[in-house]
């Protein structure tokens, strides 16, 4: 590894802190993260097998949930082992390369369950809406064009930031990286050049996926709601609005989370590090956590599953 004037050229292997300041207390820490990575990874993986062995769940609004479900996995997974290394086995170092690659898949997982959550809403304004469209709308094809786009809109987005910082940046000025796994700005921040092109495109990509999903998905709810509260019938309009609920519980707990960690960690420099990093962690590892028992809870139709597989012996 090269050094020029106290910087660091190329580094082959980064280090991950974990979180700083809290650095004897990860190992406990680390107990209710590996409880929600477990939970999660039952829970989505029930939905997945409750969606797949039900033939009447095959429908946009189960297909697209059996694809956030995948996109949760993949997000915790990416993370969390990595995560549990640092907490319990000091085991901080990761290469250069795997670390970009970890920061391409957790911004591109995150970007797609932004995109799920934006044809979820868009499913339910069409179903409520416009109902006798829905089934020509919102065809199998169409099903697999979104999810498919989501993907890769996720992924062609993201990777010019993380290319940039391959290709642009050579010298660091550290190799210790103030976070418990590879985010964008954390890396960005270790650069001993000029880094204003790499904050733009990471702004750039941030509003151009989530700042786009988010305004849609209220566009969605909001003619939800105006076409639900217009139906004449109170028993109609609870049927309709205990469809959404469920979607509107993800929907806020996801960019509710994001938000705030995102404008804490540009606009709250005097909130310590270490409540920067775990709003961070728990960004990632909520939602996964989270979106299971939500529907779990309020989809009658999954919970009812659950029921049936828990308590009787016949199979699905």
């Amino acid at each position: 590894m090269l050094t020029f004037n106290g910087s660091v050229f190329m580094p082959s292997v980064l280090t991950l802190v974990g979180i700083p300041g809290l650095e004897s207390v990860q190992c406990w820490i680390g107990i209710p993260f590996c409880a929600m990575y477990i939970i999660a990874l039952i829970g989505n993986s029930l939905i997945l097998v409750i969606i797949k062995s039900e033939k009447s769940l095959h429908i946009p609004m189960y297909i697209f949930l059996a694809i956030l479900a995948v996109t949760d996995i993949a997000l915790n997974t990416c993370i969390l082992p990595k995560m549990l290394g640092i907490f319990w086995f000091h085991i901080p170092q990761i290469s250069f390369d795997a670390c970009l690659l970890q920061m391409e898949l957790i911004h591109s997982f995150q970007a797609t369950e932004s995109g799920i959550l934006l044809a979820m809403a868009l499913d339910r304004y069409v179903a409520i809406c416009n109902p006798l469209r829905h089934a020509t709308i919102f065809s199998p094809q169409l099903v697999t064009y979104l999810g498919v786009g989501t993907l890769f809109r996720a992924f062609i987005l993201v990777s010019p930031s993380i290319l940039l910082i391959k290709c642009r940046l050579k010298y660091f000025r550290t190799t210790i990286v103030s976070h418990s796994y590879c985010e964008h700005m954390a890396i960005v921040k270790l650069a001993a050049e000029d880094v204003r092109i790499n904050k733009v495109c990471g702004l750039l990509v941030a509003f151009a996926i989530l700042g786009f999903d988010i305004v849609f998905i209220t566009f969605s709810y909001v003619r939800i709601f105006i076409t639900v509260f217009q139906l004449p019938q109170k028993e109609a309009r609870f049927k309709a609005f205990n469809t959404c609920i469920a979607h509107i519980c993800v929907f806020l707990q996801f960019y509710l989370l994001g938000f705030f960690s995102f404008f804490t960690h540009r606009f709250g420099t005097h909130i310590p590090t270490y409540v920067h990093i775990l709003l961070s962690d728990l960004y990632l590892l909520v939602p996964p956590f989270l979106n299971p028992i939500v529907y779990g809870v309020k989809t009658k139709q999954i919970r009812d599953k659950v029921v049936k597989m828990l308590f009787s012996n016949k199979p699905l």
